[in-house]
């Protein structure tokens, strides 16, 4: 069984729905200008991805109610996250193994307060690999469930073949997650490998919206542009709770 053999029976065996290989190489500067040049020296990332509950994310506009927020955060979010975390740790250990340089990338920690994002982007890696397109919620979409999915990224030397490339944007017209965003976050711009974040996501104005949460009590929840999105939503929701 080869390197890559491995890593799929992982995390097939893991109960993960996504695994892809991206090249990084056309994306190098923006990875470099990200993570500095420790992480940009690795050309290439396994993204692997768990599609979230849909019971639980078809309840996120009724996450005032203190049940539908504790669920979502434990169950749509931590828990998943720890699994990412699991699997990209055994995957970096087969790959070490196997004589090859690998760096997992935590599921969700920030490392840079100021332009709020962490040190490698989960949803470029998941792009390059061919699994979906990044949308105008700057949510990575895939054909499959929408932006209903958690990733988590290995940085690797090792010579995998990429198993994909950029996916074709197809949110068209939409701007659901535009409309829905309770504080305006996203211009509606599609995106541009060209142009920073900022031309379509003010991701201050979100983080400080779960700091008011937070300052008030509240379980800081929202995902309403990942719950809104036809890609996700039209599939495999029975209901619509609004």
């Amino acid at each position: 069984m080869d390197t890559y053999d491995r890593i799929a029976s992982l995390v097939t065996s893991s109960s993960c729905d996504f695994l892809g290989v991206a090249d990084l190489a056309i994306a190098r500067e923006v990875v470099r200008d990200q993570g500095g040049d420790a992480v940009a020296g690795f050309p290439k990332a396994i993204s692997i991805g768990i599609i979230l509950p849909h019971a639980i994310v078809d309840q996120l506009p009724n996450r005032s109610n203190r049940a539908v927020a504790v669920t979502y955060r434990s169950h749509a979010s931590s828990i998943i996250n720890q699994r990412l975390d699991a699997v990209a740790s055994q995957v970096a250990s087969v790959l070490q193994e196997a004589g090859h340089r690998a760096l997992p990338i935590p599921a969700a920690e920030r490392y840079d307060d100021e332009r709020i994002c962490a040190v490698f982007s989960h949803k470029l890696a998941a792009h390059l690999a061919g699994l979906g397109w990044i949308g105008k919620s700057c949510l990575l979409v895939t054909p499959q469930a929408g932006p209903r999915v958690r990733w988590t990224s290995v940085l690797t030397d090792a010579p995998l073949a990429a198993t994909g490339g950029p996916t074709e944007e197809k949110c068209g017209d939409c701007t659901e997650c535009v409309n829905i965003c309770p504080v305006h976050a996203f211009t509606g711009r599609p995106f541009r490998a060209e142009e920073p974040r900022s031309a379509r996501y003010d991701a201050g104005r979100c983080a400080k919206y779960f700091e008011d949460m937070e300052r008030e009590g509240g379980v800081c929840v929202c995902g309403l542009c990942l719950y809104v999105c036809p890609h996700g939503r039209s599939r495999h929701s029975e209901t619509d709770p609004r």
